[in-house]
């Protein structure tokens, strides 16, 4: 069970404190208890439907409306609820995913992923929900609100939905494009942005030889002697310890000193020294962008070869 103070609230569901403290005086959305020295704080199951009104409230839902409704009805009008009027505001659907993630509710949160993918397309439906949720996660994950069970569940539903876009994308022959490795670090299990990469090269016509997690390096090292790749790209998330992520990035750069390595990921924006090859990405937009410059540049060889033919 979740302790809350307000400003948990406020940072979780973007509903300024002021505001909360009215809706809980006026229309007793939320139920606090005070602590010994007469502090509120607020449970899981507040947070639960102050998610759900943040999210009703910015699909046009009035608060006095809101206030009338049961859990049930409230939760079902958040998946019910048309969409089209405001398909530029993500924040809502954030909070839905929350809350079916605090229900452990499946149907719900599948059902709320499918419509994000349907309205926006896959790759804008990850980065405008998926990646905001996801950085929800970890602040509730560090405050010790979110248990095991609720962030395996839906780590495993968005990896399905990674997959199967992915699986969907027609086949890539190596021959005729830039061939790249991904993997993750021997001992790294942390794979939804390493999966996300992978659709995005493959959507590009890029080919995409994917070795997923807990990868010991002297394999990657096989692999690219026969592989061949244009680059390599590795994510930093718990792995290696912080005091060891230099002697690992200058590890890898002598293993494979010939093809580009890129790394990704907290422990990637640490400061050490680079190897001559490698290149740090701060955002998932920055490989996306890179993914992109590639495409055109490829293009314009192509271009000239097209026309003397």
């Amino acid at each position: 069970m979740g302790h809350f103070s307000i400003s948990d609230l406020e940072q979780l569901s973007g509903i300024k404190a002021h505001t909360i403290r009215i809706w809980e005086q006026r229309y007793g959305i939320l139920r606090p208890v005070r602590t010994a020295t007469n502090i509120r704080t607020y449970c899981d199951d507040d947070l639960r439907r102050l998610l759900n009104v943040a999210t009703l409230c910015g699909r046009g839902y009035r608060i006095s409306q809101i206030a009338k409704l049961s859990e049930e009805e409230m939760a079902n009008a958040v998946i019910s609820c048309d969409d089209d009027a405001h398909s530029e505001r993500y924040c809502h659907q954030v909070n839905a995913l929350l809350a079916a993630m605090l229900e452990m509710n499946e149907c719900n949160f599948t059902c709320t992923l499918n419509q994000v993918v349907e309205q926006h397309g896959f790759e804008q439906a990850v980065l405008r929900v998926v990646y905001p949720f996801l950085q929800r996660i970890g602040v509730m994950w560090q405050a010790g609100t979110v248990n095991p069970a609720q962030e395996h569940l839906v780590t495993h539903l968005i990896k399905q939905k990674l997959m199967a876009a992915t699986d969907s994308l027609p086949p890539v022959q190596p021959a005729t494009s830039r061939r790249w490795v991904l993997f993750l670090p021997e001992g790294e299990m942390h794979e939804l942005a390493l999966l996300f990469m992978n659709y995005v090269l493959r959507a590009r016509g890029h080919h995409v030889l994917y070795l997923g997690q807990s990868l010991p390096l002297s394999e990657l090292q096989k692999v690219c002697t026969a592989y061949q790749p244009y680059a390599a790209v590795t994510v930093l998330t718990a792995v290696p310890e912080r005091h060891e992520v230099q002697d690992f990035v200058h590890q890898l750069g002598q293993l494979c000193p010939d093809i580009r390595l890129y790394l990704y990921g907290p422990l990637a924006q640490l400061a050490f020294e680079l190897p001559p090859n490698a290149a740090r990405l701060g955002l998932v937009t920055d490989f996306i962008l890179l993914a992109n410059n590639l495409v055109a540049a490829d293009a314009c060889v192509a271009q000239p070869e097209l026309t003397e033919g």
